[in-house]
């Protein structure tokens, strides 16, 4: 994705009009551009080989979510006639259009990798064949799969004019078939649904090596079975995807829970956004299919050849081949925790504590935090957010302990969490069932903050213990997603949480004063834009500017427009931006002062931290918000400074190494590319997560020596 850069001319910058179209990237596209990266780890010789794999299906999962949720949004914004346009100068149909271009470039590129990598796979004897390559005995061997495993299970449906159009679920794959039977004129379509999912692989192996045919076409190649006696006059493969956008209004909900229950079946049946098809599909069908499915034929229907939704190549890149994966990554216990007998001693008398996940251990160190909190006697209440967790959650189960150990436990469920709302509903059915008092938050807002508050009774009188985070309380993702968190005894923020927390099991606002915590959507926004005015006024002042952000995407027009300011009054702004970016740094006259980095590696990079230099004075905050417009404006999030020197300097660290990757970093160009970072003579040739691995192990062995020698030091009783 490019677009045209409009350079203003040195001298005039006070001239510029920040509120022009020209200076801000469009968001679709930016995150688009992003999975460009993405994939690029699949095209990189450096990534081990099925990585390589795991990188493609990233891709078509991630590319899915988009038709699912931005495309069917513009959708939706087209159909009621939105003309308004994005901060960039787009309509809503501009935006479809565009986006829908880079998307063809994207199958294409997908389409090209995995050719690519079916041929490397087999060098390595990991084959994907096509039915028909395979020899007559394995050929024999499927068809009693089929006949045994598969046949039960499908359920041919005709289409014609004695039968309605049958339903087509959301991102199922379909066969449809003509078929003829004997002394017939005219040919019957008949659509299979493939039953891919549960314990039905959509690759099916082949003996005992890691030979694979995809199921559908062990399906397509025994129709004579499913139809005996008739003749298959043409088999094509078509997929659909529906709008996810599907929201009710909670102003007008009596309940909320059944307001989701509500959307959760009005997204079964949502319109659609896209209908994939594979080349066999003659001209004819795919023109019935699309006219069924109130498709534009030429817009929203896609072909893609070779294999489709690869997001199941999950599958195959799950194969226990160590030697083709990265090298296994096990996440360390924290050194000053590891031996602590309570952890809420370690906390009150040698805390705080920084978290870095996944190269931390999440288990033995917020798990813990939990555990202990739900059995130790003096604990009195416990209050958590919960935006997303495990199918199989220790943190639930720990929730559970705390109820029936007497202790007061409320747990704010966010039940609009995207495509975890079912599990949610679950999750929030199960606590209340075991006397958990649980809330929905505030309406009109989802609460994204990631909390814990745990009120102890100590020897000293009562006080409170926290946990805030920047990741969701999750086992499974925080050993793939790097997050950081922090756990603290300290009073203010222990009183801030207090506050936070009255306000989501009740909704009032008013009178809330917050001492150290900023959260959204009253506090975070106005903070930001105050701190960035205050880097300029320092710049300005001959103090030096610098400003260093950290965050998943940067979207909101204020915070970018205040970036740009800084940057003109000559401020340094450095921003580590995962996806969408909508600032163009390195224009003269407005942004030369900007450089923008995303960062691509083994782990999905989902920590926030805000730095301000402050003229010496500098301030760290970690939390739970990107600066999106709504994350700042229609979400209840929390962002905590980190005071201690000791945890500043970590995170100075962990901020200088991803700023300095010559590997998995890519520099931002002002037309909005990107240009992949390559190690010069001299540079560290791994990328920042890579070193950040072992800087850990060298710290926590580096703790552990120093523990041990204090511990030798001390003086002994006899």
């Amino acid at each position: 994705m490019q677009e045209a850069v409009v350079t203003p001319d040195a001298g005039v910058s006070e001239q510029v009009d920040l509120d022009a179209p020209q200076w801000y990237l469009n968001r679709e596209l930016t995150w688009l551009e992003f999975n460009r990266r993405v994939l690029h780890e699949g095209q990189d010789e450096r990534t081990p080989l099925l990585e390589r794999v795991k990188f493609l299906a990233i891709v078509s999962a991630n590319l899915d979510e988009f038709f699912m949720k931005r495309i069917g949004g513009l959708k939706q914004q087209v159909g009621a006639g939105v003309t308004e346009l994005s901060v960039d100068g787009r309509t809503p149909r501009q935006q479809i259009e565009e986006c829908l271009e880079v998307v063809r470039r994207l199958n294409a590129d997908q389409y090209a990798l995995y050719r690519e990598l079916v041929e490397r796979l087999a060098e390595v004897d990991i084959r994907l064949v096509e039915y028909r390559d395979l020899n007559i005995e394995q050929q024999a061997r499927l068809r009693s799969y089929f006949m045994e495993t598969i046949y039960p299970l499908i359920t041919p449906l005709s289409i014609d004019a004695a039968r309605p159009f049958p339903f087509i679920s959301n991102l199922s794959l379909n066969l449809l078939v003509e078929v003829r039977e004997p002394g017939t004129e005219n040919a019957k379509l008949v659509r299979i649904k493939v039953p891919v999912g549960g314990d039905r692989p959509r690759f099916v192996r082949v003996g005992e090596r890691d030979l694979f045919v995809p199921l559908e076409q062990v399906i397509a190649n025994n129709l004579d079975l499913l139809f005996p006696g008739a003749s298959v006059e043409t088999c094509a493969l078509f997929r659909v995807t529906r709008n996810a956008i599907v929201e009710h209004s909670e102003e007008q909900a009596n309940d909320l829970l059944e307001m989701i229950e509500a959307e959760l079946r009005d997204r079964k049946f949502a319109p659609i956004v896209r209908l994939e098809v594979s080349p066999e599909m003659p001209p004819v069908q795919r023109g019935m299919l699309a006219a069924e499915l109130g498709l534009d034929e030429n817009e929203e229907v896609i072909e893609v050849p070779g294999l489709m939704a690869k997001r199941d190549l999950f599958e195959i890149a799950s194969l226990p081949r160590p030697e083709l994966h990265d090298p296994p990554h096990h996440p360390l216990d924290h050194p000053d925790l590891v031996d602590a007998p309570n952890i809420f001693h370690a906390i009150r008398s040698e805390g705080p504590f920084l978290l870095a996940h996944p190269y931390l251990s999440f288990v033995t160190t917020v798990e813990r935090f939990l555990r202990e909190a739900s059995r130790d006697p003096k604990v009195l209440a416990i209050k958590m957010t919960l935006y997303r967790t495990a199918s199989r959650s220790k943190i639930i189960d720990y929730l559970v302990d705390a109820a029936q150990n007497g202790k007061q436990v409320a747990v704010l469920v966010e039940l609009k969490a995207r495509f975890d709302e079912r599990a949610n509903i679950r999750w929030a059915n199960y606590l209340e069932e075991a006397g958990i008092h649980v809330s929905y938050g505030v309406v009109g807002l989802k609460t994204h903050s990631k909390t814990i508050y745990v009120l102890r009774r100590d020897y000293d009188g009562l006080r409170r213990y926290a946990h805030i985070g920047t990741g969701n309380y999750h086992a499974g993702t925080a050993r793939l997603y790097c997050d950081l968190g922090i756990l603290t005894a300290d009073p203010a923020i222990g009183a801030d949480l207090t506050e936070l927390f009255n306000f989501l099991t009740t909704g009032l606002v008013p009178g809330r004063h917050y001492r150290k915590l900023l959260p959204a959507p009253t506090v975070l926004k106005g903070a930001l834009l105050e701190k960035i005015d205050r880097e300029i006024t320092h710049q300005e002042a001959g103090r030096g500017g610098l400003i260093q952000l950290k965050m998943n995407a940067l979207e909101d027009k204020d915070i970018t427009k205040a970036l740009y300011r800084a940057s003109m009054a000559g401020v340094q702004v450095d921003l580590i931006v995962r996806d969408t970016c909508r600032l163009r740094p390195g224009v003269r006259g407005v942004s030369e002062n900007v450089r923008v980095i995303s960062i691509v590696g083994r782990f999905l990079e989902h920590a926030r931290i805000f730095y301000f230099r402050n003229a010496g004075e500098e301030e760290y905050f970690i939390g739970s918000a990107d600066c999106m417009r709504r994350n700042l404006e229609r979400r209840v999030e929390v962002v905590a400074p980190v005071e201690t020197p000791a945890l500043r300097k970590e995170l100075r660290m962990y901020l200088d190494v991803q700023l300095n990757d010559r590997r998995s970093a890519w520099e931002m160009q002002s037309d909005g590319s990107y240009v992949q970072r390559r190690p010069g003579e001299g540079d560290d040739p791994r990328g920042s997560q890579e070193i950040l691995i072992d800087l850990t192990a060298a710290r926590v062995q580096e703790r552990r020596r120093a523990r041990r020698k204090k511990a030798l030091a001390a003086p002994r009783e006899f």
